[in-house]
């Protein structure tokens, strides 16, 4: 799995995500791989994924080339549902998505986890296409409760968005098994800035 963290703070917002690529007992660190970043940007949005490998792959292939690209939007928890609900049928017949997750589960899977930060705020997407906005910070991931621990401890010390993302990166690193520095970090401004990013930060 991984650490992906997303925080809000003041006019800013951050994206911060590990490198470390895993499969059963086998660990791939950074240093072995060239493109170990979970974190792609979508016209003005950062999204990272945690999960398997291939997601990030698939949803650079799928923005890339599809023609729904123009259409999808991520300023708000509905139209970020409605997006997600756009791409589930092409990671089916594009991308051959087994949907099948739990036999009880009421919708099908769109296998996958994924935070987003843009000037709209900080959202969080999940298998069933959920969709829910922060107000203040989220992990998801392996390293997710050590991730979320750091971050609450050091909320409401801190003024930047980017310093407690850092932090909670940082512990999924440090605790979890399943994530690993170097990190990558995207920070940018609120809506109530320009929306532009800051710049990105490996480290």
């Amino acid at each position: 799995m991984s650490t992906v963290v997303v925080v809000r703070k003041g006019d800013s917002a951050a994206i911060a995500g590990d490198t470390l690529t895993t499969s059963a007992s086998l660990k791939m660190l950074s240093k072995y791989e060239k493109a170990n970043d979970k974190i792609c940007r979508v016209n003005h949005s950062y999204i990272g994924f945690v999960g398997s490998a291939v997601t990030k792959l698939v949803f650079e292939s799928l923005f890339k080339h599809e023609k729904e690209k123009g259409k999808l939007k991520f300023d708000g928890q509905v139209s970020i549902f409605e997006a997600f609900r756009k791409i589930h049928p092409i990671l089916k017949e594009k991308y051959f998505l087994n949907p099948k997750d739990e036999e009880d589960d009421p919708y099908e899977s769109s296998q996958l986890d994924a935070l987003i930060a843009n000037k709209h705020g900080i959202f969080g997407v999940y298998s069933l296409r959920e969709v829910f906005e922060y107000k203040r910070f989220w992990a998801i991931g392996s390293g997710q409760d050590f991730a979320l621990g750091a971050m609450y401890a050091v909320y409401d010390q801190i003024d930047s968005a980017e310093e407690i993302a850092r932090i909670g990166v940082t512990a999924g690193c440090e605790f979890d098994k399943n994530s690993s520095v170097p990190y990558t970090l995207y920070s940018l401004k609120l809506k109530n800035g320009t929306g532009e990013s800051n710049g990105h930060e490996e480290a």
